[in-house]
Parts: structure tokens; C-alpha cells; sequence
């Protein structure tokens, strides 16, 4: 029997579509990480039709490989459906294949060019023909059921990370016969001393959050031992970065994480990972190692990106303004074809306008801003052209402002998204952000969990501030024509508030002070901070005469001040 989403007629169990050609709108609608709808079938229970690439990068430990090798031969999924691709990482001597392996197993050299996991994991990737990459550490001794527990996640949708568990256990003296039994038995307990493992701490973190349901960045768990996901996310992301040379599978679930996938453990995916891990060794050294891989390429690791005045390599925000719409109101001119011109910019005065914006969105509380200038850049002709009366005059400046600042990109459209930045705000140029309006929208977004945040202000315009992971997982869910912002509603929720939440209120400009008055008839004559006593006016500041121009006029009005006062 194969498997389908809770939500799909029929009986439990029963097809209504393969995964494999859903289309849009085909998916199911997962909110935030919570995967509720998707319903696995009871292990033993069902028929699997996936091909799996099992990927090991290995350097070195030939025995702890053997005995990898020697449990994925007692998988519980199909033997024809299951490759296993080992990727010697520059062994010495070189890695051998063992007698006790799975049927379709092959060793391959690393690419040259290049050394470490991420470079022998895409190594292997690239070799891959099952639809699903698991991958594997090359010192996992797998529960018999571990390869059907992850894969059976995948045969209900293909947007998902699957997540094995795992112990560490000092490791035994083991031969791959024991092993083979023992795991084909279901008997994995047996071979470990399982009352002295060490538990994995992204496991406890699992628990707490009701298996990642209820988390807000759940690729902090997906550390890598044990993965598995689809071939084509797997390369649409772009790989493992090889130049990542600890922490790479955390900044490679980040990657995954702003193209909207869902990350799901499985605590039935059982493994014992042979050794100590580095952290019990030298807490130290392995925090400090992983630290500054993280800090340039995961922008949410604020609590690594501390000192003022730093770049990253990944910024924390986009923010795309378009000189075109420099004017209030937000539109630019027209040309005789219905396109914005030019010299729309430059009819506009736009290059002040845009400095104050670009300016503020740099100068803000939020240090690792990017901004993009979208405008008619490709039509500013090169070579000689006039230069005071040139038609581009305003889009010249603004290029010639910024052309040399690696903050500000130049765009004719904004990209469909920022990945791998993970939040873009797009808003008017006339309005330009104060200091703290990003930093604040942002936190708007992290407290409430929203995808968007919809800013509207007094004159009517709108300003958005977009979660990149959940514009991803919009556009993989979003039906034929169907808007985007609809999705972000089902999947992460819209915010809709006014600009006054983010801006400041303005200061009241300072009034001029009162013009100072003689007293009407009786009234007392005390000085006041604003209006000196007579002892003290200046001789050349004389007091209205009686027949100065308006002075009778003004003695009735005093005259009747002081009646009323009587």
C-alpha cells in the first residue's frame, strides 16, 4: 500500500497523485513547521516507490565504516530501491568496500579540487539517481527501520527535510557479522551499552518544541549525521559549501530554510553514532571553530553578529527602494509607449530624495543592511553624452552617489526574492525609514510569527516587509494565478499596521513668542520670562502710543477686559 496526505479522499493510505508530479497548488498547506496534516503510515505497513541515494562522505576509519555499511544491509526498505554511493575523502590508505554491504554499493574518489565533507557530500550528489539524498556519517550504525522511517515522509509531499535520531556510545570491539545480525534481528540495543549512551542535545530541543511543531528556526536541529531530503532541493539550493569547513550542515538547513521547506524529525529513525562527540571533547575550540562560518552566512545568528560596524557576507535585511517613484504619490512619468521614461528621475529630483533614503536605511539601529536601487539603469547610454541637459541627469547622480558603496546594489527589477538574505522591505523613497522603523518591523515579524507585514500610511501607500522563507513557501504552494499574499496568509499569518506603530511621531516645530502687550486698566504689571517689567524695556522699544495707528481700538478691548473682570 502507498501512502497520501490526511487530506486527500479516499481511505488512509490510498494514492490520490504522486508526489513526484505534484504541481502547484497540489501540495498540502503546512503553517509555519507544524506538519500535523501529513499523517506517516505505521512502519511495515505500507509500499514505498522512492528511490533513495544514501551519500557517506568518509576520510579515514575503515572499521567504523564496515560497520555502517554492514546495518544499511538490513534495511527494512527495498534493496532495489536503495543505492549507496561512498565518497572517499582523500583516505590514506584508501577506503576499501567491505564483503557485508548493501547489494547496490559503490566507492568513488572525491571531485579533485577540493577536501572536507560539503566538498565529498556534493561529490556524491552529483552521482545520485534516487529521487531522495540521505545522508550519512560514515560512523552510524542505523536501526533496521532507520532508511523506512525517513522515506516514508517523502512519499507525502516533496518540500520536506526528514531528521533521524541518534545516540553517541564509546565504540565497542564489533565485526560487521555481529552487526548485520544483530540490526536484521531488530535487536540494536543489543550491541551497545545503551545505559552509558550520551543523548543528543537537538534531540531534547526536538521534545520541547513538539517535534519542531511549535519551532521558530528549526534548522538549528538539522546537524547532519542523518539527512534526508530531495535531489532537486538539494541542488536548487546550491549544495553543502565547501568552504564551510565545520557547521556546514547547519548553514546548509538554513539555506533550505529560506526556500520554505519544512524540516521533520523522526524519533523512529534510530542510529548510534560511534564516538564521542567534538563538543564533549573541547567545548571550546568547537564553538569557537563554527563561530565566524556561522556569523557571516546565517544573518538570524544575532547573537554572533555583536560589534558595531561590521560587514557580513549575507546581510540581515534588503531594502529595495525605486527611484522611478521618487515623487510622493509613488508613480514616476511615462514615455509615449505607456512605460516609466528616463527622465522620469530626473523631472522628479529624485537623487536627494533618494540619498536621505539610502542614507537612512544605512544609518539605522540594524547594522548589516543592504540596499537595492531599482531603475532604468541599462538605459543610461555609455560613451559621450551631454551631461547638464542630459535626460538621465538624475539617474546619473544617483549611480555615480552609490556606484562605489558595497551596500547598495543596482536592479532594473527586484529579484523574485532575497534568499539567502532573510527578510526584504520594500517602500516608498519620499518616505525614508527612522532609525529604528526596520529594527522594529522585523521584531514585529519575529514576536507574531507573521510572513508579511503590511505598513500602511496616512496618505494611503503601503510599505512590506517580507519573511523570505515564507514568500518560498508561498510561491511552492501557490495555485495558478492564485496571489501570493493569500498563501503567506494560510501558511504564516499577514500583519496588517499603520506607520505610526514604526515611525516616530514629529516633533511640534517651536512657536514663536507671544508679542508682549501693556496691562489693561487695574491689571498688574509682573514681570514674566516673556514679557520684561517696564523697569527693564529697553528705551529704543517703546510701548504703543495713543496715536500710534490701532491704538484706540486696543484701549476698548482693555477697556473691556477690565470691566469683566470686575
Amino acid at each position: 500500500m502507498s501512502v497520501s496526505p490526511r487530506t486527500s479522499p479516499g481511505p488512509p493510505g490510498h494514492v490520490q497523485g504522486s508526489p513526484t508530479t505534484a504541481g502547484p497548488g497540489d501540495r498540502p498547506r503546512i503553517r509555519h513547521n507544524d506538519y500535523s496534516p501529513l499523517v506517516p503510515p505505521p512502519l511495515g505497513t505500507w509500499s514505498p516507490e522512492l528511490r533513495v541515494s544514501v551519500v557517506i562522505p568518509a576520510h579515514g576509519g575503515q572499521h567504523r565504516l564496515d560497520l555502517t555499511l554492514a546495518a544499511l544491509a538490513a534495511q527494512t526498505y527495498p534493496a532495489g530501491l536503495m543505492e549507496v554511493i561512498v565518497v572517499d575523502d582523500g583516505s590514506e590508505p584508501p577506503l576499501r568496500l567491505p564483503g557485508t554491504r548493501p547489494e547496490n554499493t559503490r566507492l568513488v574518489p572525491a571531485a579533485p579540487g577540493g577536501w572536507g565533507i560539503a566538498h565529498a557530500l556534493n561529490t556524491g550528489a552529483r552521482l545520485a539517481e534516487g529521487e531522495i539524498i540521505q545522508r550519512l556519517d560514515a560512523d552510524m550504525v542505523t536501526s533496521r527501520e532507520h532508511i523506512e522511517a525517513l522515506m516514508r515522509w517523502h512519499h507525502l509531499t516533496d518540500y520536506i527535510v526528514t531528521i533521524g535520531a541518534k545516540v553517541f556510545v564509546e565504540e565497542p570491539a564489533l565485526t560487521s557479522v555481529q552487526v548485520r545480525e544483530a540490526v536484521g534481528a531488530g535487536n540494536l540495543d543489543s550491541l551497545f551499552d545503551m545505559a552509558a549512551a550520551i543523548p543528543s542535545s537537538t534531540e531534547a530541543t526536538i521534545r520541547r518544541l513538539d517535534g519542531l511543531r511549535a519551532s521558530k528556526n528549526p534548522y538549528h536541529v538539522c546537524t547532519g549525521p542523518t539527512v534526508s531530503l530531495r535531489r532537486a532541493l538539494f541542488h536548487e539550493a546550491g549544495g553543502l559549501d565547501p568552504a564551510v569547513l565545520r557547521g556546514e550542515d547547519t548553514e546548509f538547513a538554513y539555506r533550505l530554510a529560506m526556500r520554505g521547506v519544512v524540516f521533520v524529525p523522526d524519533m523512529e529513525a534510530r542510529a548510534v553514532h560511534l564516538g564521542i562527540p567534538a563538543q564533549r571533547v573541547d567545548t571550546e575550540a568547537t564553538v569557537r571553530v563554527v563561530a565566524p562560518y556561522l556569523a557571516h552566512r546565517i544573518p538570524l545568528r544575532r547573537d554572533l553578529r555583536k560589534e558595531r560596524g561590521r560587514r557580513w557576507l549575507i546581510p540581515y535585511a534588503e531594502v529595495v527602494l525605486d527611484v522611478r517613484r521618487a515623487e510622493p504619490g509613488g508613480r514616476g512619468h511615462s514615455g509615449p509607449d505607456g512605460k516609466e521614461d528616463i527622465d522620469s528621475a530626473a523631472r522628479t529630483h529624485a537623487e536627494p530624495k533618494v540619498r536621505a533614503a539610502v542614507g537612512a536605511a544605512l544609518g539605522g539601529s540594524l547594522p548589516d543592511v543592504v540596499v537595492t536601487l531599482l531603475g532604468p539603469w541599462s538605459a543610461l547610454p555609455e560613451g559621450r553624452h551631454r551631461v547638464l541637459d542630459d535626460p538621465g541627469f538624475e539617474a546619473r547622480l544617483i549611480r555615480e552617489q552609490f556606484r562605489h558603496d558595497d551596500a547598495v546594489r543596482f536592479a532594473e527589477e527586484a529579484a523574485a526574492d532575497p534568499d539567502p538574505v532573510p527578510f526584504r522591505y520594500t517602500g516608498p523613497v519620499d518616505v525614508p525609514l527612522a532609525r529604528r522603523s526596520l529594527e522594529l518591523m522585523i521584531k514585529n515579524l519575529n514576536d507574531t510569527r507573521a510572513g508579511l507585514l503590511l505598513v500602511e500610511f496616512p496618505d494611503g501607500r503601503a510599505a512590506r516587509l517580507e519573511r523570505t522563507d515564507a514568500t518560498n513557501r508561498a510561491r511552492l504552494l501557490a495555485g495558478l494565478g492564485e496571489d501570493l499574499d493569500d498563501v503567506i496568509e494560510q501558511t504564516h499569518g499577514v500583519r496588517r499596521c499603520p506607520s505610526s506603530d514604526f515611525w516616530p511621531p514629529e516633533k511640534p516645530k517651536p512657536q514663536p513668542p507671544p508679542v508682549a502687550t501693556a496691562p489693561a486698566a487695574g491689571e498688574a504689571t509682573a514681570p514674566s520670562p516673556d514679557r520684561p517689567s517696564p523697569a527693564t524695556t529697553p528705551p529704543d522699544r517703546p510701548g504703543p502710543s495713543p496715536t500710534s495707528p490701532g491704538a484706540p481700538e486696543k484701549l476698548v478691548k482693555r477697556l473691556r477686559t477690565a470691566l469683566r473682570g470686575r
